[in-house]
C-alpha cells in the first residue's frame, strides 16, 4: 500500500477486502463517479473514463507483474474504470446508481461472450482491463435502455 501504483491498482485499498474484492472495488468507485458526475461536464467525464482505462492498463499490469500473478483478485482498478464507464451520461439518482452497480457486477461476474473470451485469452495489463471495460460498456447500454423504456 506504500507504493502509489499498487494503491491505485488495489482500488485505494478496497481490493484487500477478504471477500468479494471486486464488489468492494466497484463500491470504491462510487464516490469518484458521484463527484465527477456532479462537478464535471460530460466531455470531461468521458475523457477521464478513457484516461482511467488507459492508465489502468499500466497500473494493473505493473502491479500484477510486481505480485508475480496474472490478475490477482485484489487488483480492482479495472472495476473502478468499469463502473465509471457504466455511469456515462446517467442521471445520478440513487436508483440509477444502484441499477448501474448491479448491472456492472452482473456483467463482470457472469462474463457473457465476448467478455469471457477476452478474460481468458488476453493477458497483461490490457487483459486485466479489457473485460471490465467491456462489462462497463454493456452495463452502460443496459442502463440507458432501462432509462429509455416506458416501464422504468
Amino acid at each position: 500500500m506504500k507504493n502509489p501504483v499498487h494503491f491505485l491498482a488495489l482500488g485505494f485499498g478496497s481490493g484487500l477486502a477478504p471477500k468479494a474484492p471486486g464488489t468492494f472495488g466497484t463500491l470504491a468507485a462510487l464516490p469518484l463517479v458521484l463527484v465527477l458526475g456532479l462537478f464535471t461536464s460530460l466531455p470531461i467525464y468521458i475523457a477521464l473514463c478513457v484516461l482511467f482505462s488507459l492508465a489502468g492498463i499500466w497500473l494493473c499490469g505493473r502491479t500484477a507483474e510486481d505480485m508475480q500473478v496474472h490478475d490477482d483478485s485484489s487488483i480492482v482498478w479495472d472495476e473502478v474504470a468499469g463502473m465509471m464507464i457504466t455511469m456515462i451520461a446517467v442521471p445520478l439518482t440513487w436508483q440509477n446508481v444502484v441499477l448501474g452497480f448491479i448491472l456492472f457486477r452482473l456483467f463482470d461476474i457472469a462474463k457473457p461472450w465476448p467478455i469471457s473470451y477476452l478474460d481468458k485469452h488476453v493477458h497483461g495489463g490490457f487483459g486485466i482491463m479489457v473485460d471490465d471495460v467491456l462489462a462497463g460498456v454493456f452495463s452502460l447500454v443496459c442502463v440507458h435502455l432501462f432509462l429509455a423504456s416506458p416501464w422504468f
